[in-house]
Formats: structure tokens, sequence, C-alpha cells
């Protein structure tokens, strides 16, 4: 699970632009948003670092 729906909504980005970004289609950050599909790790550090945020902030961490 990740963090990246509430970030952006944090920062007031939309899907569109994160999209624009990356170079994906607004459809495969749409289903990393929604948490449908995770990123690759090489993704994940590419939106930490487009989002200016460190890459644990866009991560939930799972309490067993």
């Amino acid at each position: 699970m990740n963090r990246i729906k509430e970030v952006l909504e944090e920062k007031g980005i939309k899907q569109v632009w994160l999209a624009e970004k990356l170079g994906k289609s607004f459809n495969m950050v749409n289903s990393y948003v929604q948490n449908r599909t995770q990123p690759s790790l090489e993704v994940l550090y590419r939106i930490a670092e487009i989002l200016e945020v460190n890459v644990k902030d866009l991560l939930i961490e799972k309490n067993d």
C-alpha cells in the first residue's frame, strides 16, 4: 500500500501532472494512486523525487 494519493492531495498536485512528469499514462498513475497497482521501486523513488518527499513518506507501514 502507498500514500501517493494523500501526498498529492497535501501538495495540491493533480494526477495528470504527475503522469506527465513520470512519462506514464494517467491510467497507470491512477492505478498507483488507487492502490490497484504498486509502482516498482524505481518508479516509487522517481515519484518521491518529483514530489520532493522522502520515499518513506509514500509508504504505509504495516504493523503486524
